[in-house]
């Protein structure tokens, strides 16, 4: 991505209105803004775009840690999570080569003004986003990250895959469910 130093940008401000938009030349790091919020939120991110090494800026300096912190309201609540995928850092003794970095995930939540641990482990982090946001990594890209080229997918899926999508995003299966007790009743 075209980001080797530490950046950050406050998207909070710009959600006011509810809608906002990222708008620049190729290159200039849109598609690397939502891939960073979809990686801190799921662990991946879309497509091709996906692969671990893929994540690390090229320019970065080499023992710079490839990582995500995203501060964001889910469900009510606020959470910090950060993120780094596994990668390879020079290594600091034994002569020149290459040392791999595990990946690493953490999850805190904003409560009573001070931050406290919810999970280091990628799988509980991993469901407990799932859960507030009611929406796997699929479903977010899919609805999400429109603007990054899967809408043509996403019209073109089969009805009962948009249906499915739609039905869980909006949470509408308890009026299918009022539906169908009135048509026992009928």
């Amino acid at each position: 991505g075209p980001f080797p130093d530490r950046t950050e940008g406050d998207l909070d401000t710009l959600s006011d209105a509810g809608l906002f938009l990222l708008s620049g030349p190729t290159g200039a790091g849109k598609s690397t803004v939502l891939d960073a919020v979809c990686f801190a939120l799921f662990g991946g991110v879309p497509g091709d775009r996906g692969t671990a090494n893929r994540l690390r800026c090229d320019s970065a300096d080499p023992d710079v840690a490839p990582e995500v912190e995203l501060e964001a309201t889910l469900g009510g609540r606020r959470f910090r999570i950060l993120r780094s995928p596994a990668w390879q850092r020079p290594k600091r003794r034994g002569g020149p080569g290459l040392t791999p970095v595990a990946t690493r995930v953490s999850m805190s939540e904003l409560r009573h003004g001070a931050w406290e641990p919810v999970s280091t482990r990628a799988d509980e982090v991993g469901d407990q986003v799932g859960a507030l946001l009611g929406m796997s990594l699929g479903q977010f890209t899919q609805v999400a990250m429109l603007p990054q080229g899967q809408f043509q997918r996403f019209l073109t899926a089969r009805s009962e895959e948009r249906h499915a999508l739609l039905t869980r995003l909006f949470r509408t299966g308890r009026f299918e469910d009022v539906e169908r007790w009135l048509a026992e009743r009928r």
